[in-house]
């Protein structure tokens, strides 16, 4: 029964945390004069990486950096293949094309970086420092892009409207808090009724823990696709990659050096592959995610998981 209850509650503040994080984002962006891309490729993406950050550098300190490197390298291919795959099913997103022009290449290089740095199985403080640099240019240079949102369609809800920047931001705190909350709850609960129906451990791990853990980017983008906001839903994607890169094992390996003992060539080679594809994908015809291109990245994810279930990669 208590597992239940912490399901419901779970899934309750999974769905005002995602309203509240959507929201406030929305306004906080018009009163920015920047783009909803912008602002899911940054506060969102902050919000979102958080718990990739706590887990990276608890693991760090705690003397296993395999499993902070494969938080972000997970999390990156889950982010592009579970998220933005399940979310294109539900709701088609686009993006406009001199934004993708201009968005993508920190992405781009952000790929490359993690493979060029990692594929010796070494991180040390100094790549670490340069990586946070980096994710200071990125910052900078997302929020000097000032944007006209004159022709912009008002926002569908209302929930807490005519209040000030200030207010927005604790809104998006607030949403972000309750998500990750929410997520907690859930995995908890569903593990728990898993582990009680004899359901294997491996099982339970690439699915509900897989799943929780990316259940805040998951809410976030799906209300962010539902309310017309597809490019918020984009760039939280964007830039919740980019932040696992250089926010999370950057500042992990600037505190804690990483020396990894697995091999995870393969795994950082499938990260890069899958965000060239997503790229591909975004920038063939009209800009735009649709149901069929979403179930591509979904069965790409899925072969991925299975892959490595098995032990064949």
């Amino acid at each position: 029964m208590l597992d239940l209850i912490q399901i419901i509650a779970g899934l309750a503040l999974l769905y005002y945390g995602g309203n509240f994080l959507v929201t406030g984002s929305v306004r906080l962006a018009r009163s920015l004069k920047i783009s909803p891309f912008i602002v899911g490729a940054t506060v969102i993406a902050f919000g979102t990486s958080a718990p990739e950050l706590a887990v990276a550098l608890l693991a760090a300190l705690g003397g296993t950096p395999e499993l902070a490197m494969g938080n972000v390298i997970g999390s990156n291919i889950a982010n592009i293949g579970l998220v933005l795959g399940l979310t294109a099913l539900v709701s088609s997103m686009s993006i406009a094309p001199d934004r993708l022009k201009r968005e993508s290449p920190p992405l781009v290089l952000a790929s490359l970086l993690i493979l060029v740095l990692a594929w010796n199985l070494e991180i040390n403080r100094y790549e670490g420092l340069f990586m946070v640099c980096l994710l200071g240019v990125y910052v900078w240079r997302s929020f000097s892009h000032k944007e006209d949102f004159a022709e912009e369609p008002e926002e569908e809800a209302h929930l807490f409207a005519g209040k000030g920047s200030a207010f927005q931001i604790l809104l998006i705190v607030a949403g972000v808090v309750l998500l990750v909350g929410g997520a907690k709850l859930l995995v908890v609960g569903g593990v728990s009724i898993a582990r009680n129906l004899g359901i294997s451990e491996w099982f339970i791990g690439i699915t509900i823990v897989a799943i929780g853990t990316s259940l805040p980017e998951i809410v976030s983008s799906l209300i962010a696709a539902k309310r017309g906001h597809g490019e918020m839903a984009i760039g939280n994607i964007f830039g919740s990659n980019i932040f696992n890169i250089l926010m999370v094992l950057g500042l992990t390996a600037t505190i804690h050096p990483l020396q990894i003992q697995e091999p995870i060539q393969p795994d950082l080679i499938i990260t890069t592959a899958i965000t060239g594809l997503l790229l591909a994908m975004i920038g063939y015809g009209n800009h735009s995610l649709g149901k069929q291109k979403g179930a591509l990245l979904l069965l790409v994810y899925f072969v991925y998981i299975g892959l490595k279930g098995t032990g064949s990669l």
